[in-house]
């Protein structure tokens, strides 16, 4: 099966929409083979400002309107204690309440960016998505992540070489207790080094203290800028380490 064969066979459906490189390409495609694919964005405080923009941007690429809905995940019970399989009752919760107001708009059937690259054996997110019938079409037609990649190339695209982004709850070890304050001084850490030309690197908590994790490839350049990156974000650190080893 390939996507218009899936889009043939599910003619409207609500996106789960990150802004991110495979849901973006969802919807263009879905949208490109005429099929009615409407965009939902969840809007919580696991994710970053620039998200939100991206997701807003592909919209207008792809000419269709984008639906944004809050959702206060640290309100639901196992997500701001943050246990080992956090990621399972976000991603219940967020889809959930996507799926109801998806529901309320007259679309059955949701679909997600999961793709064929994807590890879905252990991934509690995936077991949440799978109770909630999501359909990921990506992976159901066998495209993989640089397929997604060099189709979002030929389309034009800008989120075809749009790094992997992990929601910002990932910074923060299992077991410790994730709040707003937490959240925001890595958004405002990372955003910093997005400034400074940074693409694909991580900025994990340990208490109070900060670990930044770039590219093997960048790493060395953080180490000669270490003065720069420090005075960028190590005001709201007790510390601020640099991981040698690398993403």
């Amino acid at each position: 099966m390939d996507l218009r064969e899936f889009f043939e066979t599910v003619p409207r459906a609500a996106l789960g929409l990150s802004g991110g490189t495979d849901s973006s390409y969802l919807l263009w495609a879905g949208r490109k083979l005429g099929a009615d694919v409407r965009p939902y964005f969840i809007k919580t405080a696991f994710q970053p400002a620039f998200e939100l923009e991206d997701a807003m941007r592909i919209c207008e690429f792809a000419g269709a309107e984008l639906n944004v809905i809050e959702k206060d995940v640290l309100a639901v019970p196992c997500v701001a204690d943050n246990p080992e399989n956090r990621c399972y009752y976000c991603k219940r919760a967020i889809f959930t309440t996507l799926a109801q107001r998806a529901g309320q708009d007259g679309y059955t059937v949701i679909i997600d960016g999961t793709n064929a690259s994807d590890d879905v054996n252990d991934r509690p997110g995936m077991k949440a998505l799978n109770e909630l019938s999501v359909r990921s079409p990506l992976r159901e037609c066998g495209i993989t992540k640089d397929m997604v990649r060099a189709l979002s190339a030929e389309a034009g695209l800008f989120t075809a070489d749009k790094p992997s982004y992990a929601c910002l709850a990932t910074r923060v070890p299992a077991g410790e207790p994730i709040t707003e304050e937490k959240l925001a001084k890595v958004e405002k850490a990372e955003s910093a080094l997005f400034e400074m030309g940074y693409t694909d690197f991580r900025v994990r908590l340990s208490g109070n203290a900060a670990k930044l994790q770039f590219r093997r490839a960048d790493t060395m350049r953080a180490v000669g800028e270490w003065d720069d990156i420090r005075r960028a974000v190590g005001k709201d650190f007790s510390a601020v380490a640099l991981d040698l080893k690398g993403r």
